[in-house]
């Protein structure tokens, strides 16, 4: 992966879920424990639950919704929260992720998180992992009303943080995101190489990916100790 241009970049956006944090976590939830409980609870089969779940996760994938604990608790008459927090060891910061914080805020630049995740989501990971010290805002699109596959998540980021968007690094794990970035006028773009520590590298197409979060602190000038 080439060296990213520091000198122009004033600030970072960052996703949490498989870029920060591992996405094993989300996955075994989604794909494994909900499925488990939904059928303990509902009285049918795990294949039945698979088969029931499936096309509710397909219609709603991208939307506000897919993220959105309220709807799903709702939807499936099921407390996600507390599911989610009987699987809550298996959230794990991904390696070197706070390296890489570290050397960013040392450099000056501003720190803004920007997650899909619900804010209760969010605040159960944040219980676990200490992410919050390291950012100048924490931010999810559920505040503005739109995910950020799109472009009113950007339209509406900018009304409130204000930032030159060429001179923005945006990192994330889902490459429909990255081209929603993209189109609405990001300058600087990575993917992540390895979101789940369980899966594997993935195809990230078109775009550099991460592996190691070490190989980008490389160029970034810390500013000197006051």
């Amino acid at each position: 992966m080439p060296a990213l241009a520091w000198p122009d970049i004033d600030t970072v956006l960052l996703d949490m879920d498989g870029t920060l944090l591992d996405l094993h976590f989300d996955n075994h939830f989604w794909l494994h424990h909900l499925p488990q409980r939904y059928a303990q609870v509902h009285g049918t089969s795990l294949a039945m639950a698979q088969m029931e779940l499936q096309p509710l996760f397909e219609h709603n994938a991208g939307q506000l919704n897919w993220y959105c604990l309220d709807f799903w608790t709702k939807e499936l008459d099921l407390p996600i929260l507390a599911l989610k927090h009987e699987i809550a060891e298996l959230i794990a910061l991904r390696p070197h992720a706070d390296t890489f914080l570290k050397a960013v805020k040392g450099a000056g630049k501003r720190l803004v998180l920007i997650t899909n995740a619900h804010r209760d989501s969010l605040s159960l990971k944040l219980e676990r992992i200490e992410l919050a010290p390291w950012f100048d805002r924490l931010i999810t699109s559920h505040d503005y009303g739109y995910p950020k596959e799109a472009a009113q998540f950007w339209d509406t980021l900018q009304a409130d943080i204000g930032f030159d968007p060429a001179r923005a690094l945006f990192i994330d794990d889902t490459l429909p995101i990255l081209r929603s970035a993209r189109a609405w006028g990001i300058g600087h773009l990575l993917a992540v190489c390895e979101p789940d520590s369980r899966k594997g590298p993935k195809n990230t197409e078109e775009f550099e990916a991460v592996g190691d979060f070490r190989e980008l602190v490389v160029g970034l000038v810390q500013r000197p100790e006051a």
